[in-house]
């Protein structure tokens, strides 16, 4: 069952978001940009929203009267908030286009500070790892193309489960990873509905709010906040 957030117990184990938190989503906007110039922006926005509307709605969402799932991985998610987000803003998607900013998801640029922070956390002592909507095959690749691999301890999927963020089961899975309380892992996430899900699940939360944007409305403000990865330290 979901706890309350506090954050009287010491941190042992920080577990990051990875989409949007150590890998930079909106990366695929210079591709998209050559492909469609003067698009590249808007096609990464509405392809990031309409990716994150797919997977809330496939977990809230069950076909016929045996109420079977309709999850679907998230690669396919992401392929078909692409395929939507083109039709939407009028561009021509073909296959071979498709394809390379597809490519281009599955090596989103990581942003510059995750090295230095993962490796101040190790030296501390912290385990590390990622929570994230990805699939496997997805994260395998961000985190060996990032140069990662050697710094995540866990490598958390929610394929596991069929069940994407913000469902409890799916933050429940870096308790059952690390083997420790929700109050005593620290959960870092630069998507401010996550952070707030996962401090009403009752991890310690960090917002990493990159892009100055207002407070959720809905609940409680995280515990600790900062605009880069470099406030995870101040946090543990």
């Amino acid at each position: 069952m979901p706890r309350s957030s506090s954050s009287a117990q010491p941190i042992r184990a920080v577990l990051f978001d990875a989409y949007g938190t150590l890998f930079d989503v909106y990366s695929v906007a210079l591709l998209a940009e050559q492909l469609f110039p003067g698009q590249g922006q808007a096609l990464s926005v509405l392809w990031r929203d309409k990716q994150i509307e797919y997977s809330r709605l496939v977990s809230a969402s069950k076909r016929g009267p045996q109420r079977e799932s309709v999850y679907q991985p998230f690669w396919e998610l992401t392929r078909a908030g692409l395929r939507y987000a083109c039709q939407r803003l009028g561009l021509e998607l073909n296959p071979e286009r498709e394809e390379r900013l597809m490519n281009q998801y599955r090596h989103l640029t990581a942003f510059a500070e995750n090295r230095e922070v993962l490796q101040a956390l190790k030296s501390r002592g912290m385990v590390t790892g990622v929570l994230s909507n990805g699939d496997p095959a997805m994260l395998e690749a961000a985190v060996k193309s990032a140069g990662l691999a050697d710094l995540l301890d866990h490598v958390i999927s929610v394929d596991a489960i069929g069940q994407y963020k913000t469902s409890p089961e799916a933050y429940a899975l870096g308790e059952q990873a690390t083997g420790l309380p929700a109050a005593k892992i620290g959960f870092v996430s630069s998507n401010g509905w996550d952070a707030l899900a996962a401090a009403w699940y009752g991890y310690q939360t960090l917002w990493v709010n990159r892009y100055g944007l207002p407070f959720e409305e809905i609940g409680p403000r995280p515990l600790h906040t900062g605009t880069n990865l470099r406030a995870v330290l101040d946090m543990v």
